[in-house]
């Protein structure tokens, strides 16, 4: 019992030990996202309403998947700039026409995942800016 309560009182001085790499990670990531995070929209475009869902979301298909009826394609890339446990990566989502190969927008994220004590609980993560996904580029993007 004694080495049980022991290592209970523990943890909370491990975890102070781990939180310096995981708030330093975030640090970096926001000093990142200020630099280049975020939407920018070069070209909207109006597309008829039986085109969005109930949600008001597109269905916009990744360059290797696209079909010769599509118009649009979504390019992802991803930049692991930490592997491992914590991991830090870049996701750059563009957006394109597929009939003139024109970059309608783009969107940049950073995100740090990891870095917590090991153990049964979901690993923390902290992604900025929040809305800079593929769904929040197309909604900028495309409007009825």
């Amino acid at each position: 019992m004694k080495k049980l309560i022991s290592i209970l009182l523990f943890l909370p001085i491990m975890a102070s030990c781990a939180t310096p790499s995981k708030s330093e990670l975030d640090a970096e990531v926001k000093r990142l996202c200020a630099i280049d995070g975020g939407i920018k929209v070069y070209e909207t475009v109006t597309l008829q309403a039986e085109k969005f869902d109930k949600y008001g979301g597109i269905r916009i298909p990744l360059k290797s998947d696209v079909k010769s009826s599509d118009e649009y394609y979504l390019e992802w890339k991803v930049d692991h700039l930490l592997d491992g446990n914590p991991s830090k990566r870049r996701d750059h989502f563009l957006v394109y026409r597929k009939a003139d190969g024109k970059l309608l927008g783009e969107a940049i994220s950073y995100s740090r995942r990891g870095g917590d004590m090991p153990g049964p609980w979901h690993e923390s993560s902290f992604r900025c800016p929040l809305d800079a996904g593929d769904q929040s580029l197309m909604r900028r993007i495309f409007v009825k």
